[in-house]
């Protein structure tokens, strides 16, 4: 266990997850969300748990993953990206699986998250992007306390000649 609210813990990517791994990143539904357009072969997905030292300064990323914490079955993953240690940033990703969904836990993941990344990274700001009809995204990161501090029009490429707006949301800690 890493950190732990009420109802979820993150923990580290462990070599048990590679399945799990496995049926969400190849979940043809999720793409549009996780800009992912290839499949991802149980072999990578080892070389990815294996070879990652978790550490988020090397990488620039960060995989946790989302345990129900009264089941302590995985339930989703929550990503810290592109971080940047010289403008004390990264941008945060959320994954919960649809039967877990609408219940309070992606809400406490991210203020799990947002813990970490004021209190242990130092960072001044976390961010997201959310396409413009993620509705429940866009909720669930309003409800956490980000802002929508930008449109990206025609930002997602979703169809031959078609273009989807994205959100830029930020969470500044006005704390540091």
């Amino acid at each position: 266990m890493f950190i732990e609210s009420p109802l979820v813990y993150l923990r580290a990517i462990e070599p048990k997850d590679i399945n799990v791994l496995y049926e969400w990143e190849n979940d043809l539904k999720l793409w549009p969300v996780s800009f992912t357009q290839i499949p991802f072969s149980k072999f990578i997905l080892e070389e990815f748990v294996n070879a990652s030292h978790q550490d988020i300064y090397t990488n620039k990323q960060l995989r946790l993953m989302v345990n129900d914490k009264s089941s302590h079955e995985t339930i989703g993953a929550i990503d810290l990206f592109e971080f940047d240690p010289q403008h004390a940033r990264c941008g945060i990703g959320i994954y919960i699986h649809e039967n877990f969904r609408q219940q309070g836990f992606a809400s406490q993941c991210i203020e799990l998250i947002k813990t970490y990344a004021f209190n242990t990274l130092n960072l001044k700001q976390i961010y997201a992007h959310v396409n413009e009809n993620n509705q429940s995204s866009l909720k669930l990161f309003t409800n956490c306390g980000f802002e929508k501090n930008g449109l990206k029009k025609c930002w997602h490429k979703t169809g031959l000649n078609s273009f989807e707006n994205v959100w830029f949301l930020q969470y500044i800690n006005n704390g540091v």
